[in-house]
């Protein structure tokens, strides 16, 4: 039979973790869309340069163009505290909060401190637009 100090010991870890599950970051969860977006095109690949990109404050995601051609989408926001991440520049994402730094090609973590990637969009292209699947 559990005694007191369980209880309270169980109900303190409940608690911890979902407030820690309420400070991971902005938007919405891994890899769902932003509502409205879907299927819409959300850029043109003309204001996204080889190397570089663009963020859409919009919609907190930032479209990537690592090679000519080559485009991906990623969430904007930082996995860290939530902060919306800059425009991408020399194949980097950053994130001017904290300064963590992510590929532009893969939204992988390349420098801390936050410790997860970029969550990844599927994305189309429509003519010059670009498309969120």
């Amino acid at each position: 039979m559990p005694t007191r100090r369980h209880v309270i010991g169980a109900t303190a870890v409940v608690a911890c973790g979902a407030a820690l599950t309420g400070c991971a970051g902005g938007g919405p969860g891994p890899g769902i869309v932003p509502p409205g977006i879907k299927g819409k095109v959300i850029a043109q690949t003309a204001d996204v340069p080889v190397g570089g990109g663009k963020v859409i404050t919009q919609w907190k995601i930032v479209i990537t163009q690592p090679t000519a051609g080559v485009f991906k989408a990623f969430t904007a926001s930082c996995p860290h505290k939530g902060c919306s991440v800059a425009r991408p520049e020399d194949g980097i994402i950053r994130c001017p909060c904290h300064g963590s730094e992510f590929a532009a090609d893969s939204g992988k973590c390349l420098k801390g401190p936050a410790g997860a990637p970029l969550v990844e969009f599927a994305l189309k292209l429509d003519g010059d637009g670009i498309v969120i699947v």
